[in-house]
């Protein structure tokens, strides 16, 4: 198990960019949050089995159809199991 902190830019809020992070997220048994930062960036705190962060950071450099991602960067930490579920946070 373990921890990782995406963190993407571009064109990534008012998309519906958190949306697909939370179904994509969800679909992959992830546990964890996404959020909106005032910098533009969006920011995802997730957990879990490694390959399928990996596979979810891959659907995160891609984004939803209306999303236009520029960079997406993931580093990685140990597991902590802090969270329930996945949630979008505000």
């Amino acid at each position: 198990m373990q921890r990782a902190e995406i963190l993407v830019n571009g064109l990534v809020q008012g998309v519906g960019y958190r949306y697909f992070v939370l179904r994509e997220a969800r679909a992959l048994g992830l546990k964890g949050y996404t959020k909106n930062l005032f910098s533009g960036e969006v920011l995802t705190v997730i957990e879990g089995e490694k390959y399928l962060i990996e596979e979810l950071y891959n659907k995160l450099k891609i984004g939803p159809s209306f999303a236009d991602v520029k960079n997406a960067s993931i580093n990685w930490s140990e597991f902590k199991n802090e969270f329930k579920s996945f949630e979008i946070r505000f």
